[in-house]
Order: C-alpha cells, then sequence, then structure tokens
C-alpha cells in the first residue's frame, strides 16, 4: 500500500487498483465510507438513456448471498443507513453508522458493486418505481426546467439526457443489461473509496482490500466518450420559450464554462457566488428580490464537469415580470465583465465565500462523499489551504474575463 498525502488527509493506493480517500477523524462516534464510481448518465449507451441510474436503485435488489430485505437491514440494525445517488459522470454508493462498523459497511457496499444478481421481477417493481420518479419530477417545472436546458445547451453530446432517463429507455432494460453494465463500469480503475471516521489507515485499507477481493482489473475508459468539450461550446445559442400551462415563468439563463480540469473554475467560483449564491447579499438576489420585489429566489450554479462546465441562473416570477428579469440578470452579468470589482469589493467577497466553504466543510457527510469524487478524478483529497490560496489570487480582471465569457446566455423559458 502506498499513499499521496496533502495537508488535509490522504489517498491509499492498494494493490488491487483501487484508491481510498482517507482521513481520520480520532474520537469522532459516526464513521462514513463508500465509493464513487466513474459511470454516470454520459455513460449511458444509445437507446438506453437513464441506465447508471436504474443501476444505482436496482443493486438493492438483491446479491448473490442476499435479499433485498437483508440489505436494507444491514446498516440499519446498528442505527446506521445506506443511500446512493447519480450523477452526469458518477455514481455514489455510501454508509453512514455509529464508529466501529468500518468492515460491515464496507463488505456490504462490495457486495452490491460486485454481486447484484438484478432479479427480474425486482427489475419490473423498479421499472415502475423509476418512471413514477420521472413524472414526478417532470411535475415540478422548477426543477424539470434544468434538465431541459442541459438537453439543448449539450445537444449532440454524451451529456444531453436525463440522468433519470425516459419511460422509452426503461422498457428494454432487464437483468442482462444490468450485469453488464455492472461488469462493464464496476471494475477497481474506476473505482475510488473513502471513509472518514476514528479506524486508522491500516485499518481502512484491509477492510477496502478484503471486501473488494476480486475485483476486476479491466479499464474502459480507452473507449469511453471522447472530450466533448470543444463540441458543446461550438453550440447555437438558443432562446426557447414552452407553454407547460404555469401560474409562473420559470426561467434558465446560463452558458457552458470551466470544467474541473481548469485552473480559471475558481474565478468561475467566485463570480457565480458574488451573482447569486445563498448569501441575501449576492447581486442577483438584491437587484430582483430585494429593490424590485420581482422574484421569491433566484440563484446561481456552477456545475464543473470532465470537458467543460456549466453556468446556471434559476428564477421564478409573474410572466408580465419575466422580460424584466431576464434583462437585469442580463445587465448585471455584462456590468461584472466591464466593470472591475474594486480591491475592497473583492476582498469582501472572497472572505464571504471562504467562510461558506468552511461552513459547509463542517458536515462531515458531505466531505467525505467531496473526498471521495475528488480522489476519484484528481488523485487527491480537497485541500482547503490551497483552495483558498487559489481564490485569493483571483484578481479583479479575472472575474471581469469569466463573466465575459458566460455573459452571452441561453435561455430556457416554461410559461
Amino acid at each position: 500500500m502506498s499513499a499521496k498525502k496533502n495537508i488535509d488527509g490522504e489517498v491509499l493506493r492498494l494493490p488491487s487498483g483501487m484508491s481510498v480517500a482517507y482521513r481520520r477523524m480520532p474520537g469522532a462516534a459516526v464513521e462514513y465510507c463508500g465509493i464513487a464510481v466513474k459511470a454516470g448518465s454520459r455513460d449511458d449507451a444509445p437507446g438506453f438513456d437513464g441506465m447508471a441510474h436504474f443501476v444505482e436503485h436496482t443493486i438493492f435488489k438483491g446479491t448473490e448471498k442476499r435479499s433485498s430485505w437483508h440489505i436494507n437491514n444491514r446498516m440499519e440494525r446498528v442505527g446506521g443507513e445506506i443511500n446512493a445517488f447519480t450523477t452526469k459522470e458518477e455514481t455514489v454508493v455510501y454508509t453512514a453508522a455509529p464508529a466501529g462498523n468500518l468492515r460491515r459497511a464496507m463488505e456490504l457496499i462490495a457486495d452490491l458493486a460486485l454481486h447484484s444478481r438484478f432479479p427480474q421481477h425486482e427489475i419490473d417493481k423498479e421499472r415502475e418505481v423509476v418512471a413514477d420518479e420521472i413524472n414526478t419530477y417532470l411535475d415540478m417545472p422548477s426543477d424539470a426546467i434544468f434538465d431541459d436546458f442541459e438537453d439543448i445547451i449539450f445537444a449532440g453530446t454524451t451529456l444531453g439526457h436525463n440522468i433519470l432517463g425516459n419511460t422509452g429507455a426503461l422498457s428494454r432494460f432487464d437483468s442482462e443489461e444490468c450485469r453488464s453494465y455492472l461488469r462493464k463500469w464496476y471494475v477497481a480503475p474506476n473505482i475510488t473509496a473513502f471513509y472518514s471516521g476514528p479506524a486508522s489507515r491500516e485499518r481502512v485499507a484491509k477492510a477496502v482490500e478484503s471486501a473488494f477481493a476480486g475485483i476486476g482489473l479491466a479499464d474502459p475508459r480507452p473507449d469511453g466518450y471522447a472530450d466533448e468539450g470543444e463540441k458543446i461550446r461550438n453550440n447555437a445559442r438558443f432562446d426557447v420559450e414552452r407553454e407547460i400551462g404555469s401560474h409562473q415563468s420559470h426561467i434558465v439563463m446560463g452558458a457552458v464554462a470551466s470544467g474541473r480540469h481548469r485552473a480559471d473554475k475558481y474565478a468561475l467560483s467566485l463570480l457565480t457566488n458574488i451573482l447569486g449564491g445563498p448569501g441575501m447579499n449576492s447581486l442577483l438576489n438584491v437587484q430582483l428580490r430585494e429593490k424590485r420585489g420581482l422574484v421569491y429566489s433566484v440563484e446561481a450554479n456552477a456545475s464543473l464537469l470532465n470537458d467543460c462546465g456549466l453556468f446556471t441562473v434559476y428564477f421564478g416570477c409573474d410572466h408580465s415580470d419575466a422580460a424584466k428579469c431576464r434583462q437585469l440578470v442580463a445587465r448585471t452579468v455584462e456590468e461584472m465583465a466591464s466593470s472591475p470589482l474594486s480591491a475592497s469589493a473583492l476582498s469582501m467577497a472572497k472572505r464571504q465565500y471562504l467562510g461558506q466553504l468552511a461552513v459547509a466543510s463542517d458536515n462531515r457527510e458531505n466531505s467525505a462523499i467531496s473526498d471521495g469524487r475528488a480522489a476519484l478524478w484528481h488523485g487527491l483529497l480537497p485541500d482547503s489551504r490551497k483552495a483558498a490560496e487559489r481564490i485569493n489570487s483571483v484578481t479583479a480582471d479575472d472575474i471581469c474575463r469569466m463573466a465575459a465569457e458566460i455573459a452571452p446566455m441561453s435561455v430556457l423559458t416554461f410559461r
């Protein structure tokens, strides 16, 4: 076993080819452990949209030695829980449990990842559950509009479909398709385990090695998706309006931006927080809500992917105020591009953002998951000091350049 350290923790390299994002928390009463897998919705095969998400659901439906009932009770009986989620580029399966349950948790997660049977009768039942999830999601315009926006802006690429898939593709899923997906993607080079708790690094490494003994070594990545960032950037801007019979207008404005591997992602993150972060003093909240009372809330988000990123602004407003709100958002971003922040304003923005990150890091569950995802893509745990240095190094000109990059925004409106 080797280890690659940074100031906040270390990544253990195991003989199996797996890695472990390890963070020791002496005296912690709760431990978090799980796996992050390089397999998300962009890895769905043509005609099988939603497969990554469906597999994430159905690994809980039975393994070679456990029924779904035993899976559901394995962690709950010690007061813990197990959960999972799927993104466009990864799947995460994890547990939270009282300290002392490391082996139990890792063995269960490995059993799900390596030995799920996908019984056909469970597949048929879960197909209905996921169909209901899709329909429920479509009934919430404030959520569904993001998927439709991404479908358009990422059109013609593997990113251009809903993580949940669609009911047509669902009808094609069966036990063998799910088993084949697991064999292809859930292999050592694609999986990073993560742990946060009081156990020693040796104990964690041994638990992971034991649980994942026999894991496949094949790496399908060379035949996976190609870098599609340039193709996405060349997609035409759009301004689309859809009638859904809503009592208000739901609007997303956004643009393709920096991905997780670009150095200017820190400028993007800081700019996003200034424009529409969680603080009530964000520029868009002040312009749209505090000054004019046009919206209940407005938010800006930056999603970082491998070959690109996505900047979005969302708000809901009366139909009669939609044009005014759009103009205010566009004008605010354009002003950020043309008028550099003063030294004091930039300093205060950095202080606020770093403070928010410090508060967020106090959530150990989210921090453990972030460790796993960072180690999966970068080979290192997040380094809070280095991140602070990078954020503090962002200049007013950097903010202007990033604002200019996202200023020509596409728009999707649900009415």
